[in-house]
């Protein structure tokens, strides 16, 4: 099982940006796909996930309103649309995934990293103000 993010780069405050996980190595199935993300000299935090079970989502609160996760199906990729960026923003993007018919809502394990045995090398997002 391999994830590949990719998407990352330098952009100003307020701008959008697309991340993306491609997933190879998965027969299409029950999953949860989370992003994660890593800031230096912090820990690695939720971002987004999303079920492909019941397409339920989470979204951190830092990030409601301004990112969207999404799934591709025919890819089997994982998109998260990122508006309004904001230099707390910046930090290494990383995908993960594990296989799971439990439903993520409401379900703070998937917050977690611990719930996710597949993980991608990251992407780079800055964010300058």
């Amino acid at each position: 099982v391999q994830l590949e993010e990719s998407g990352g780069a330098l952009v100003q405050a307020g701008e959008s940006l697309t991340l993306s996980c491609a997933i190879s190595g998965f027969v299409f199935g029950h999953y949860a796909i989370a992003w994660f993300r890593q800031a230096p000299g912090k820990e690695r935090e939720a971002v987004s996930s999303v079920s492909t079970t019941d397409g339920s989502t989470f979204y951190a609160d830092s990030v409601k309103g301004r990112f969207t996760i999404s799934i591709d199906s025919a890819r089997f990729s994982v998109s998260l649309q990122m508006n309004a960026l904001k230099p707390e923003d910046t930090a290494v993007y990383y995908c993960a995934a594990t296989q799971t018919h439990a439903p993520i809502y409401m379900n703070s394990f998937f917050t977690t990293q611990q719930a996710y045995d597949y993980w991608g090398q990251g992407t780079q997002v800055t964010v300058s103000s």
